[in-house]
């Protein structure tokens, strides 16, 4: 059973949502605004964040730089709005996917599965790998570049640690899209590469061990190994 904040100013999105997550078990709290939203979303209790994008009070992308702030909850976000500018925008303020309106609910509550799986791998207690001075600590989600720890959104650690698990090996942008959102993913390679940019500026001077592969993806070629 997982716990889940929807927050959508739409009474009948809400319900319906609720109507299916609670058939599988889950319990639902629903926040009306983005102000309630971050007021239950910052007491770290649920295991996913469901936020509408256009909402009173505070929108969805606000409302998720603030509950960034405070926890690492996943964030999934629903707009109407599905220009890739807008499903971008949301991955830069922290969400782990995007979903647009009009959607399945079947689809939402699959994405939701999706997430939290990915969120909840177990991972061998002090596994840590070494690349010079950029540290990575797979089990605690702690990055240090020359002992100072960088604050990476959820999605930028996802790709870093997938990146870093596979490192010397070519990775298609689709492969990326596949293994690190967990599933076939709507989007295209701007997505990926807006995603490498971000991380590459966080990561400083070892941008360099992320590798550009013209025409085709990436690959996390460090100057020094575990």
């Amino acid at each position: 059973m997982y716990k889940i904040l929807i927050a959508d100013d739409e009474q009948k999105i809400r319900e319906v949502l609720r109507e299916y997550a609670e058939f599988e078990g889950h319990e639902v709290t629903e926040a009306v605004d983005g102000m309630q939203a971050v007021e239950l979303g910052k007491s770290g209790d649920f295991d996913i964040i469901i936020l509408d994008v256009m909402m009173p009070k505070l929108d969805g992308f606000s409302a998720c730089k603030e509950i960034r702030k405070a926890v690492d909850t996943p964030v999934l976000m629903l707009s109407a709005r599905g220009e890739e500018y807008d499903k971008l925008f949301g991955f830069e303020t922290g969400a782990d996917d995007y979903v647009v309106k009009p959607f399945s609910p079947k689809e939402v509550l699959a994405r939701v599965n999706a997430i939290i799986k990915r969120n909840t791998v177990s991972v061998a207690t002090g596994e840590t790998a070494v690349f010079g001075g950029l540290e990575i600590n797979f089990t605690s989600r702690d990055v240090k570049i020359d002992g100072v720890k960088v604050n990476l959104t959820p999605k930028e650690y996802e790709l870093l640690f997938y990146l870093a698990r596979n490192k010397n090996i070519a990775l298609t942008r689709t492969k990326l899209l596949e293994d690190v959102w967990g599933y076939y993913f709507f989007g295209d390679d701007r997505t990926i590469d807006t995603h490498i940019k971000m991380l590459r500026t966080n990561l400083g001077e070892y941008r360099r061990f992320i590798v550009t592969l013209r025409g085709m993806g990436y690959k996390f070629e460090p100057d020094e190994l575990e």
